[in-house]
């Protein structure tokens, strides 16, 4: 290491971050020492000060050292706790080089910290200059005092208290975002987003699962939502990926524009109604790999079964399909008696290569045998089917019975079934 030029070593030593590996450097010697103000990021992680400093200095002090040595500090990291007053020093010093700032700032349970939390984030806006921002555990009870950020493109937000006006003048203060992720956030009911730029977007919102959604991003390509019951997505020509799930509500109404470049749909929730539920299967007649565990539809409290659902029709409407996971309600929805009645003799699936069907119940076990045995037939592509058997009860022979004619397809079969 002595024979490397200069440049060579603050080159590699740049690349270090972590918070303890960049101090024992400076205790090398006094040329690793002056290189260390060239590394492009700090992490201090949650440990980072549980042993105090033969200094006595605390964590603030210590981190406003470090940041204040480097020259052109571009990415912070900070997961172990720090006081308000020493967030605004740091940022005082690095704010204005930053591209990249993760906090963990541990205010979701402070009551009494309410004022804390609010003045963290008021100044997390002298850093105008950040391209990402990503913040954990956050209470925010009245707007942060931000700017604009005119360059932030990612904004991660994990467990986080907000109402409706705050989020959206947290998003007002992010107009060029192209990946936003808002995920375990409680105390939102209905959210408003309009950003231009949008590409990928995951939203978990916690509660009730009663939220309502307004999504208007003409480039949006990635969208997954937990805890909503009604979406809306008018502008969706670019979108290739969507999951809607509600693992706490009811599914009442979606809205998308058209479909046409959906390559990737799931559907998740205790309940559906059935209308959301064919509108959604109508508007994604182009999806390539559906992911179906929807257990109940009905519009009111009463968990129904779903419908008969004719298997030619299903896959008829469904040409492109690659890859099918469906779980117990749908795939008993297309194991009814007259699902098979009118199957042409030309009909065929011709692109589906993998099924993954998920069996909760012996009923109709011979509706269910004739429907596995379909797909081999007619599914012309199929590599795989795989079959999981689901904490399937019974009092009488009939689940034995049911799981012998499943073991026995399987061998006559096992090249292409397997199951779990």
């Amino acid at each position: 290491m002595d024979s490397l030029p200069d440049a060579i070593l603050q080159c590699i030593l740049s690349r270090i971050q972590h918070a303890r590996d960049v101090a024992s450097c400076n205790c090398v010697s006094k040329r690793w020492k002056d290189s260390t103000p060239y590394i492009k990021g700090l992490y201090f992680p949650r440990s980072s000060f549980d042993t105090p400093s033969s200094s006595g200095e605390g964590g603030d002090i210590i981190i406003k050292r470090m940041v204040s040595r480097v020259v052109q500090l571009e990415e912070l990291i900070v997961y172990s706790p720090f006081s308000s007053d020493g967030l605004a020093s740091w940022l005082s010093v690095v704010g204005q080089f930053l591209l990249k700032l993760e906090l963990r700032m541990d205010n979701l349970d402070d009551n009494q910290g309410l004022h804390e939390s609010a003045s963290k984030l008021d100044h997390v806006g002298v850093a105008k200059n950040l391209e990402s921002l990503k913040l954990w555990g956050v209470l925010i009870r009245r707007s942060p005092k931000w700017d604009v950020f005119p360059n932030l493109k990612n904004l991660e937000i994990v467990g986080a208290r907000l109402e409706d006006l705050e989020l959206s003048a947290v998003l007002h203060s992010c107009p060029a975002l192209t990946r936003l992720l808002l995920l375990g956030c409680e105390g939102v009911r209905s959210v408003s987003i309009d950003l231009p730029s949008l590409e990928q977007c995951k939203l978990d919102f916690y509660g009730m699962g009663n939220c309502s959604l307004t999504l208007n991003s003409p480039k949006i390509n990635s969208l997954e939502v937990q805890g909503c019951s009604w979406i809306r997505v008018p502008e969706t020509k670019h979108l290739r990926k969507l999951s809607i799930s509600n693992s706490a509500g009811r599914v009442y109404m979606v809205d998308f524009g058209n479909l046409s470049a959906l390559e990737f749909l799931c559907m998740r929730g205790i309940q559906w109604c059935w209308d959301a539920i064919c509108k959604m299967l109508k508007m994604a007649s182009e999806v390539k790999h559906l992911y179906m565990k929807v257990e109940f539809t009905g519009d009111y409290e009463a968990l129904l079964p779903f419908p008969e659902i004719d298997f030619v029709e299903f896959f008829n409407t469904h040409q492109k399909l690659r890859k099918f996971d469906m779980h117990g309600a749908m795939f008993a929805a297309l194991c009814q008696k007259n699902s098979l009645k009118h199957v042409d003799s030309g009909f065929v699936i011709p692109f589906l290569e993998e099924v993954v069907i998920t069996v909760r119940s012996p009923l109709n076990a011979e509706q269910k045998m004739s429907t596995l045995e379909s797909l081999l037939k007619y599914g012309k592509s199929l590599k795989s089917m795989v079959i999981k058997i689901l904490e399937m009860k019974s009092s009488h022979s009939s689940a034995d019975d049911f799981f012998d004619d499943i073991c026995r397809f399987r061998y006559m079969n096992h090249n292409i079934v397997r199951i779990q």
